[in-house]
């Protein structure tokens, strides 16, 4: 267990000094350690095969604006263009795998997760492009990389769908919105996403993807903006925090 805690802080110091490569580099030689039962788990894994099969899965979809508005987000026909499927509950098993990714440094994770975002999209769906949730540049510099891009990615190979990047930024820094309540997080990103150009979008079936929704303001705000260019959005999310 020491090893282990001496790697995590390895990674976590390669994150900030030295740049998300050599970190993802070091997570393929580092030992790795299921963060759930202390198993051994394979190269840039979080938890062993056992630990991650057993995390809640989901097969519905999630009204991101229903959310927002603290009403029954599932099953909701009145908003088709905030719809965001999640793959799994947000469960300790399924944190530990977000908090790698997006808290200490370990970039590579995200590769594995493809088949997981995959299963949890919509069915019947063939999509134009997949899009992520952009970081502000700012935050971008001091993560190192922007993990929703990562995840994209993964989806993207798996589905064989190419990701369009840049197609949405972020056009204002805003508060980090774990510590903010859902009125909060609902006022801190109103506005602050804008599609670069619309045209390419016009019409087009895209995939936007996060690691995780929780009060569905930051959903809301991304698919809004792709729906009012025009584009038929849909959230896919690695885990819904409830």
């Amino acid at each position: 267990m020491r090893l282990h805690v001496a790697a995590s802080g390895v990674r976590a110091a390669c994150a900030r000094g030295l740049g998300s490569a050599i970190v993802t580099a070091l997570d393929a030689v580092l030992p790795q350690q299921c963060a759930a039962c202390g198993r051994v788990a394979g190269a840039h894994a979080v938890l062993c095969t056992a630990c991650r099969d057993a995390i809640p899965r989901l097969s519905l979809g999630l009204c991101a604006r229903c959310l927002a508005d603290g009403a029954e987000p599932v099953g909701c026909r009145r908003h088709p263009h905030f719809t965001v499927w999640p793959a799994w509950v947000y469960d300790r098993r399924a944190e530990a795998v977000v908090h790698a990714l997006k808290y200490h440094g370990r970039p590579g994770v995200a590769a594995a997760l493809g088949d997981a975002l995959a299963a949890a999209g919509p069915p019947l769906i063939r999509a134009d492009f997949v899009i992520d949730v952009p970081l502000h540049p700012a935050r971008r510099r001091e993560r190192g990389y922007n993990q929703s891009e990562r995840l994209a990615d993964a989806l993207s190979a798996t589905l064989g769908v190419a990701r369009l990047p840049g197609a949405l930024v972020r056009t204002r820094a805003t508060r980090a919105q774990a510590r903010l309540g859902a009125h909060e997080r609902r006022r801190n990103v109103r506005g602050a996403f804008q599609v670069c150009q619309p045209a390419w979008l016009e019409g087009r079936k895209v995939l936007v993807v996060d690691d995780v929704i929780t009060t569905g303001a930051t959903f809301e705000a991304c698919l809004a903006a792709l729906r009012d260019a025009g584009a038929h959005p849909v959230g896919v999310a690695l885990a819904w925090a409830q």
